[in-house]
């Protein structure tokens, strides 16, 4: 198993939900324990984006686990030649025999705190992404899916009823909040999920930060916790390449070595 790609399971397995129970009306699926000594993943191929590399290892974890079968994976619903949807999991708990839709999500929020609402403050490095947005369409569009006329069609060509599927969000975080900033709170948000914080190109030009090696992860890499085995860069050779993703409004995550084994996680932000 190549280095990477168990980082990559490992990471997975270790992000929390971005909630617990249920909240905004949307129950947190609880992802059940995973014995990875006797488990060889398959290779996922690397040019998939992420939030679909996620998919196949949410998949292949969850074949492994004791706890659930998967009746159906991404699902597309069709109606004529127009893709409504699509259905990430329909899986069943070999205990109890109940069946549970699941949506996965996976996403790198930063916090924003000049906004009052915890539910608003949480957005992609880009600003572009923003968790409000997301989780309505899950409940409002991803969930009703599966009781759409056509939906209910599709589930019974594959032997599935809708009458008795519950609706659970897989909903993983990792949650950046403003560089020295005093803690925030995020409830009824999971603090658990805070992995680094974000800044701007002049913080990170402090002499703060000039002792320190720096590594530019690739998106793949974005779930991987920072390592020791990968091609360090000094202070000055990381302003110039940070600059560069700046200017095309590109907000790149860093990996910093503060010491042998410290390292923290950052976004540099261009807005």
């Amino acid at each position: 198993m190549s280095s990477h790609l168990a980082r990559q399971f490992t990471g997975f397995l270790n992000t929390p939900p971005l909630w617990t129970k249920t909240q905004f009306g949307i129950r947190q699926f609880e992802f059940p324990q995973v014995d990875l000594s006797d488990f060889t993943p398959t290779p996922i191929p690397q040019n998939l984006r992420l939030g679909h590399q996620m998919e196949q290892v949410c998949k292949q974890l969850l074949d492994h686990s004791l706890d659930y079968e998967i009746l159906l994976f991404n699902l597309p619903v069709r109606k004529g030649k127009q893709t409504l949807g699509e259905i990430d999991y329909i899986f069943k708990n070999k205990t109890t025999g109940q069946l549970i839709h699941v949506e996965l999500t996976y996403k790198f929020y930063i916090i924003d705190p000049k906004i009052s609402e915890p539910i608003h403050q949480l957005m992609g490095p880009n600003r572009r992404d923003m968790f409000f947005t997301k989780m309505e369409k899950i409940k409002n569009e991803q969930f009703t899916l599966l009781h759409s006329q056509v939906g209910r069609q599709i589930l019974a060509e594959q032997g599935i009823s809708t009458q008795e599927i519950g609706h659970q969000a897989c909903y993983k975080a990792q949650l950046f909040e403003p560089y020295n900033s005093n803690p925030i709170n995020i409830r009824p948000l999971n603090p658990q999920c805070i992995s680094g914080y974000w800044l701007r190109l002049a913080d990170l030009q402090a002499d703060i930060f000039k002792a320190f090696e720096f590594y530019i992860p690739y998106k793949t890499e974005w779930v991987v916790a920072p390592h020791e085995d990968v091609p360090w860069a000094s202070h000055f050779e990381t302003l110039l390449e940070v600059n560069l993703r700046l200017l095309k409004q590109n907000a790149p995550m860093l990996w910093i070595k503060k010491g042998t084994d410290t390292f923290e996680k950052c976004f540099v932000v261009w807005w």
